[in-house]
């Protein structure tokens, strides 16, 4: 499976060329950047934006995917504004909320990637027909949307009850749309449903992973090996995907710590499992 690291390991710090080089020193072949504004922010094109396009551009390594922002400030949401959330059932929160992750899609333009990855719902949400149907309004104009910069809109199952694999398969098959992917957390999976349960609904659908452990307590986000998730086990099912998914690495990292030697070790503990 392709290596590939989420710049969530860095979010607390502003992306630039030199954290991207140390992934790829430790082995990544492909990265997803987290749009968060106060991380990476997408909505400044002459300054941020072209940085790190240009440091693409030099390299061979791929922008596999990004990841839709979940807050459209720069304090994650620590100055009071509602999430990005695109299933919310007021028009104009899911309008602002469609706005925000239109700003993080136009990073095609500079950067070419291939995946959206996108939450339904807000964790702990509880189903509700009204919600669900406005996330599928608004997936339907994200992938509009996306389709011209070439860019797929794959979901995530999250913890709520709208992104469980079940939904999300009944979401998927509503939406009569075969480009519509799944993004499969394992991590979300382990705290949900487990992981081979998961995997079996989802299965043919997957098209990119989020990997990282916990202890089914609460979504961590810790170094594989760090919680209870069996790895052997997860790693067997990966491999069978059928659409050949990366191994993308979505780490909670610590502030100026350099993950460099943990993402290398990860990566060959997970393959050798």
């Amino acid at each position: 499976m392709l290596r590939a690291v989420s710049t969530y390991v860095y979010v607390k710090e502003r992306l630039h060329p030199g954290l991207l080089d140390e992934l790829v020193k430790a082995g990544a072949q492909a990265i997803e950047i987290f749009a968060a504004r106060q991380h990476f922010d997408y909505a400044n094109r002459k300054q941020h934006v072209r940085e790190i396009a240009d440091w693409f551009r030099s390299t061979s390594i791929p922008l596999n995917s990004v990841h839709a922002p979940l807050y459209s400030d720069y304090e994650w949401g620590r100055t009071g504004g509602p999430p990005v959330n695109i299933a919310s059932t007021d028009r104009a929160h899911r309008v602002d909320a469609m706005d925000e992750i239109k700003r993080s899609l136009e990073i095609a333009e500079h950067i070419p990637f291939r995946f959206l990855v996108q939450h339904i719902g807000n964790p702990n949400d509880t189903f509700d027909e009204k919600k669900f149907e406005a996330a599928m309004t608004s997936v339907e104009h994200l992938r509009a949307f996306a389709k011209p910069l070439g860019v797929r809109v794959l979901v995530e199952n999250i913890p709520n009850e709208l992104s469980t694999p079940d939904r999300l398969v009944e979401f998927i098959k509503t939406m009569h749309f075969d480009d519509i992917g799944v993004c499969f957390d394992c991590g979300h999976s382990h705290m949900m449903e487990g992981i081979p349960e998961g995997f079996a609904i989802l299965k043919n659908h997957i098209c990119s992973t989020h990997v990282h452990d916990n202890n089914k307590d609460k979504d961590s986000h810790l170094w594989p090996g760090g919680g209870s998730i069996d790895w052997k086990e997860t790693m067997e099912l990966l491999r069978t995907a059928p659409q050949k998914p990366p191994l993308l690495l979505e780490i909670d990292g610590e502030d100026r710590k350099n993950p460099g030697e943990e993402v290398s070790a990860t990566f060959q503990r997970l393959e050798d499992s």
